[in-house]
């Protein structure tokens, strides 16, 4: 028989190196955009460098963010399987991005490592990410590695936070104890141990605290039509908090359970958001929308100092804010304000609240690197999980590999 050679490879990664370029994406709960960051990772007998070579924020349009919400509710099987195809050609469009603003050789890059945008997160039965590897492997030409969170969950974990390993490895203080909380769509949290004699993975903890802007943002877009976030916390400030739903509402039973926990909009749906603001108008008649917000604000920040109060044992002397909630000033201001409360009654001892952005890089960028090294420890063999904090049975290596 004639014929062409074909040879067969399997959906195996390159052999490992230490030195590597990766692209890592990330989509989030917010339904802001697509983050996208090209980062080099090198190993050296003092630890694990990183450099952040290009990173860009690509806000979804109307249409995009609409049908994405859509998605979170319930669509018909066709729109799920098309949009997981196309949410795959926007990820490739944000790579490709980014790789042309950092200037790198596609060949020279090891993978892309992509998050997705999770439309179910239901621990420990499943989650799932749409956005086809397939597809932006095909339209970038470069390996991709995704799906980063099923293999935790089927070891018995929430495939949440997954974060943390990066916050440990890259992003620990030199001399102190550090808790990075990351204030996304959902606030997460993690508690560091200082890196001066090498990072103990066991030793550090992760949770999701509960919202982060997720339900601020959502009340902004329903209240006004040409807004999508309070800038600069306007509104914020201008409303004021009813301060006894607040108590109610931290009554929920998540707030009160032990890590490890992870959450998502399958609690602060859009049914949440629409009680939330039902509720403030029973306890307040003439509430405005700025009080919603305020309010909206104060149940973030309260829950993250509670968070702090009940799972926080460690001496932390620095909370470091990050993620886009990061810079609302009036959020940030909420936050400093509740943790030195929770300080000043002796629960919790934190000596500075700082932005990520003060420290490293704009955070807008961090889950995308933190993806990314995701990727690279999936090319290195090792483990990605931090199982102390997901509460899978042990360390596994995350993610599937997709060849070029």
């Amino acid at each position: 028989m004639s014929g062409t050679a074909v040879t067969l490879s399997a959906a195996t990664p390159p052999a490992a190196r230490s030195t590597a370029v990766l692209v890592g994406l990330m989509s989030g709960t917010s339904l802001d955009g697509i983050s996208a960051a090209v980062v080099r990772f090198r190993e050296t007998p003092s630890g694990i460098t990183h450099e952040l070579l290009a990173s860009r924020s690509l806000p979804y349009t109307a249409d995009q963010r609409d049908r994405l919400a859509a998605a979170l509710i319930g669509v018909p099987p066709r729109e799920y399987a098309r949009l997981d195809f196309e949410v795959g050609a926007w990820l490739a469009d944000a790579a490709t991005a980014v790789i042309a603003e950092a200037g790198v050789a596609r060949t020279d890059i090891g993978a892309i490592a992509s998050h997705g945008h999770t439309v179910w997160h239901d621990p420990p039965l499943a989650s799932w990410q749409m956005g086809q590897a397939a597809v932006i492997a095909e339209r970038t030409g470069v390996p991709v590695i995704s799906d980063f969170r099923a293999r935790d969950i089927a070891a018995g974990g929430q495939g949440a936070p997954l974060v943390p390993i990066a916050d440990a490895l890259l992003f620990a203080a030199p001399d102190h104890w550090r808790a990075l909380q990351n204030l996304g769509g959902i606030g997460n949290v993690t508690i560091v141990p200082p890196a001066e004699k090498g990072v103990e993975l066991a030793s550090v903890r992760a949770f999701d605290t509960g919202p982060g802007v997720v339900l601020m943002d959502a009340i902004v877009r329903r209240r006004f039509k040409d807004k999508s976030f309070d800038e600069g916390g306007a509104l914020a400030r201008r409303g004021t908090v009813i301060t006894r739903l607040v108590d109610a509402l931290l009554g929920h039973p998540y707030f009160a359970a032990e890590p490890p926990k992870s959450t998502g909009r399958e609690l602060f749906s859009g049914e949440y958001v629409d009680s939330f603001i039902r509720l403030c108008k029973d306890a307040k008649p003439d509430c405005k929308s700025a009080d919603i917000v305020a309010t909206a604000v104060s149940l973030t920040a309260r829950s993250i100092a509670l968070a702090f109060e009940r799972f926080v044992p460690e001496p932390v002397a620095e909370v470091v804010l990050s993620g886009g909630g990061a810079k609302n000033p009036a959020l940030f201001d909420a936050i400093e304000r509740e943790l030195s409360a929770v300080t000043a009654s002796g629960a919790f001892q934190a000596r500075r609240v700082v932005r990520f952005d003060d420290l490293y890089f704009d955070s807008e960028a961090k889950e995308a690197v933190a993806f990314a090294f995701l990727g690279w420890l999936h090319l290195q063999g090792r483990p990605g999980n931090v199982y102390t904090a997901t509460g899978a049975r042990g360390p596994r290596i995350l993610g599937t590999f997709t060849p070029a």
